[in-house]
């Protein structure tokens, strides 16, 4: 663990990975530049957008940190290209968020207040909804922490987390292959292995999602691909934790399909998924990120 990351010393670096919403980046670009306490580096990720980000972000946010991917690498692409910037910026804390994510201005500083106080590897923030309801989508599981004001957490979304940039190191990169859901849930297992992580309520942010759950449709494929590649080829969970998780999913998989208007696509990409997830295990970060799409994208 490294040594102890107060707001006044901290070289926080943020990261906001983002592809064809140039309207939501801006509001998100917009609430963290009006944090109590800004980040010192801003990197967007920008991933092969056509929608005029590049052009946003040079009238508007010019003294963001930019990188742009050769094509579009989702969102484990992003925050694997994004977490490797960061490091090399040297960075001492990591703010991790997507591009409909609106932090509230004290968000950052609350964050960084529990790092000082406590020393997690990560802390998360309460992810709400427009409605100000807690996001479903973004909502962990808690347990007591000992710690006032404070839950424990085992995993995080990538919607508003600080992690220490010396476990991240420890740790490494997400998975990019992974290419969108559960790449979070993987990296966040991993990294929490072990180390402490700790849900801030008093860090709030808003995840502007058209509705707080929706029918996965044709994405449910990275769902049970990437969840098969996490109980199969990663070492996120302890061997007692794999029940526990197998069985939380194989709930959740239900429920997806008990809410679906169409089961037949679920069931086809459901096969899909199994099939891709035990065939093959995902690419290294290096040809995911400076190579082209695998075949099905």
């Amino acid at each position: 663990m490294s040594e102890l990351v107060r707001q006044e010393d901290a070289y926080v670096v943020a990261v906001v990975v983002t592809h064809d919403r140039r309207d939501l980046l801006a509001g998100a670009l917009a609430a963290i530049g009006a944090q109590t306490r800004v980040p010192d580096v801003v990197v967007v990720v920008d991933n092969a957008s056509s929608d005029g980000t590049a052009e946003l972000l040079e009238s508007r946010f010019p003294d963001v940190d930019l990188l742009r991917l050769p094509y579009n690498t989702g969102g484990a692409g992003g925050f694997a290209a994004g977490i490797a910037r960061a490091l090399e910026l040297d960075a001492t804390a990591l703010w991790l968020m997507d591009d409909d994510t609106v932090p509230s201005p004290g968000a950052l500083a609350a964050l960084l207040s529990t790092f000082g106080r406590y020393r997690p590897a990560l802390a998360a923030s309460r992810v709400v909804w427009t409605d100000g309801r807690d996001h479903p989508m973004n909502t962990p599981r808690t347990r007591p922490a000992g710690i006032p004001g404070h839950a424990r957490i085992r995993s995080a979304s990538f919607v508003s987390v600080l992690a220490d940039a010396a476990a991240v190191r420890e740790c490494g990169l997400p998975v990019a292959d992974y290419f969108l859901w559960n790449d979070d849930f993987e990296y966040t297992l991993r990294l929490l292995r072990g180390r402490l992580g700790l849900l801030c309520p008093d860090s709030v942010v808003v995840h502007r999602t058209a509705s707080p759950s929706f029918d996965p449709g044709a994405r449910f494929f990275y769902e049970v691909r990437n969840k098969t590649w996490l109980f199969t080829r990663s070492a996120c969970l302890a061997p007692g934790e794999r029940l526990l998780y197998a069985g939380s999913t194989v709930r959740r998989w239900a429920r997806a399909f008990a809410g679906s208007t169409d089961r037949p696509r679920l069931a086809r990409e459901l096969g899909r998924g199994l099939w891709a997830g035990l065939r093959a295990g995902p690419r290294p970060n290096a040809a995911v990120l400076t190579g082209r799409p695998a075949p099905g994208r």
